[in-house]
């Protein structure tokens, strides 16, 4: 692993370990872009495929947040549909739908067609970016990320955004054998694609499972455990902090507490108090709903308060939203929840 040589803020990952930190260390999900002037003049010229293909204005957008607003860690700006191309998946990010799959998978032979992601030859701009950002441009951990199988599947079976996930149901039911073998197939991309991101040099690497909150605890233990479970093992050598974050997942929680996980991210839908007393016993990361970024300070104020004061019960704690930044979200108002996040003081200081 390429040992980033320039971090100088460890907090992020010292809270993922569990240790007592000086300060509650904070970072957004997608706080690469979306509501930032200088993305968006960027956003107009360039496509997000088109950025991501270029280290240096990827690395820009990465590091961005970082100096914007002095958060904790950065996350490196891509899509999960990024390594889908390198398998041989036809896929554009179009404007208000968002991923679009040209020929949705509906067989067993479409599923066989499927390739092996090669890191150096189909990704090879992102691994770029990483070592770019690591080695001159961060002083905070850079976090990597993929999506897990269930979501991935999602929309290589309906063909895009779904509300239902119907389409990816049925094909699990109706299928059981072909859908192991997508989930297999997936579950090897995935360690194949955070494997080279941590030896390109990123800190952690985070999973997200944004759809996964539609499937039940015994439907996810029989049908997607098993690709998550794989993907831990291969990576469990690695000491790269490992995270999972699924929205609507509270009903997954103590599931994932018995995996080789480091942090478990957290929506807004349950309190992470409770959590802790249920006998959640790893870092926890999250978890204010993002549109109180919308708040009046007042209001915003006294939820992040709650919120703090909720997730620093115990070590281990990690201040996120419970869900990605909104576009609408203004900037200085991230900048001032960031600095009231690394002011605040819990009782146990």
């Amino acid at each position: 692993m390429t040992i980033p040589t320039k971090i100088t803020n460890q907090t992020f990952l010292q809270a993922a370990r569990g240790e007592v930190t000086d300060h509650v260390p904070v970072w957004f999900m997608r706080q690469a872009g979306r509501s930032q002037p200088e993305y968006r003049e960027i956003k107009a010229k360039y496509s997000l495929f088109e950025i991501t293909h270029q280290p240096e204005l990827c690395a820009y957008v990465t590091a961005l947040p970082v100096n914007n607003y002095g958060v904790d860690a950065a996350v490196l700006y891509k899509d999960i549909m990024t390594p889908l191309h390198g398998i041989g998946v036809d896929v554009t990010i179009e404007t208000g739908i968002g991923p679009v799959i040209k020929s949705p998978i509906k067989t067993r032979q479409d599923i066989d067609a499927l390739g092996s992601l090669d890191p150096q030859r189909d990704i090879p701009y992102v691994l770029d970016t990483i070592k770019l950002l690591t080695a001159e441009m961060l002083t905070v951990p850079l976090i990597g990320f993929s999506g897990a199988p269930y979501t991935l599947a999602s929309y290589l079976i309906e063909g895009g955004p779904s509300k239902t996930h119907l389409k990816t149901k049925s094909f699990m039911y109706q299928h059981e054998d072909e859908w192991h073998l997508l989930m297999d197939k997936l579950a090897d991309m995935v360690i194949v694609y955070l494997k080279a991101q941590i030896e390109a040099g990123v800190s952690a690497v985070q999973l997200f499972d944004s759809w996964i909150g539609d499937v039940s605890l015994i439907d996810y233990n029989r049908y997607i455990a098993p690709g998550i479970k794989k993907i831990l093992a291969a990576l469990e050598d690695s000491t790269a902090i490992k995270i999972m974050h699924g929205v609507h997942a509270t009903h997954l929680l103590q599931e994932w507490n018995e995996m080789p996980l480091d942090v478990i991210g957290m929506d807004w839908r349950m309190s992470m108090a409770a959590a802790r007393k249920q006998g959640i016993t790893k870092a926890i990361q999250g978890n204010m709903d993002p549109a109180y970024l919308t708040a009046p300070w007042p209001v915003l104020e006294q939820e992040l308060n709650r919120v703090l004061a909720d997730g620093t019960t115990a070590p281990g704690y990690i201040f996120n939203l419970g869900h990605g930044v909104f576009p609408e979200a203004n900037p200085a108002v991230i900048k001032q929840v960031t600095a009231h996040v690394q002011a605040y003081k819990s009782q146990n200081s």
